[in-house]
């Protein structure tokens, strides 16, 4: 048995199927092959990850704001782009702060910043949104179907709720599919769950409560005299069921926000 199980996972690893397979129970030891997971740079969190998203998959962070999903972002980012991949950051509300990425250290060669036009707080005009947001959809397909890429995100966060529900279902199964085997990581970045592959994760974020009741010192946010400092933030780290290793497991993280000389 344990040989054909072994015959079987050679046939896929060169077919480039191997992504498809889940960890047998007990085996909990991250990964630093490169081309099964994509390192977040974050020692801690990556342990919890068992090495980095996986790639070949869909997985989501999510989190309110100031939870620390930009930071989060940016570290993954700079990681992709160290190790020489090709970054794609479809930004559906035109949030990125290019000073934060200089900051961050990330080669500007290897990221496509693809800025969308979504209106945080619309009003009236809602279809102006959905047309938005279907037309960040369409540039996220592109970027996948085009390749090469080994970190593909996807951030709606603080997109309006409504706008996202109204995407239809099959709008993650079809990025599902896309993905599904190929050596990208997809990342879906969103204050609520939107979609995950079988075998891809969601990673919580929210600021540490202490219970003090101070919010400067006690909900995580730092401060140094009167300049904001960092957050102080829980990451949550829910796999799929199928998986069975670590299906939920938590790790602090820390933020540092840049200050200007």
């Amino acid at each position: 048995m344990a040989l054909a199980r072994a015959d079987l996972e050679s046939l896929l690893r060169t077919r480039q199927l191997d992504r498809t397979l889940t960890l047998p129970p007990g085996r909990n030891v991250p990964t630093t092959d490169d081309s099964i997971v994509a390192a977040t740079g974050i020692t801690a969190l990556d342990a919890r990850l068992h090495g980095g998203f996986p790639r070949g998959h869909l997985s989501e962070v999510i989190g309110p704001r100031s939870s620390g999903r930009t930071s989060l972002l940016l570290r993954t980012i700079a990681a992709a782009a160290a190790r020489g991949e090709l970054v794609a950051l479809v930004d559906a509300l035109d949030m990125l702060d290019v000073d934060s990425v200089e900051a961050a250290d990330i080669d500007r060669a290897r990221l496509l910043w693809v800025r969308g036009h979504v209106v945080p707080n619309p009003g009236m005009c809602r279809d102006m949104n959905q047309r938005a947001l279907e037309q960040a959809i369409r540039a996220f397909t592109l970027v996948l179907q085009a390749g090469n890429f080994g970190l593909v995100v996807f951030d709606v966060a603080d997109a309006p709720s409504d706008a996202l529900r109204r995407l239809p279902f099959t709008t993650w199964l079809r990025v599902q599919r896309m993905v599904e085997g190929s050596q990208t990581a997809c990342v879906l970045v969103g204050s609520d769950a939107m979609a995950r592959s079988s075998a891809g994760l969601t990673l919580k974020l929210g600021i540490r409560d202490q219970g003090s009741g101070i919010r400067d010192q006690g909900s995580g946010i730092r401060f140094s005299g009167r300049l904001f400092d960092g957050i102080d933030a829980d990451a949550t780290v829910v796999r799929a069921a199928r998986v069975r290793v670590h299906e939920e497991a938590a790790v602090a993280l820390a933020t540092v926000a840049p200050h200007c000389a």
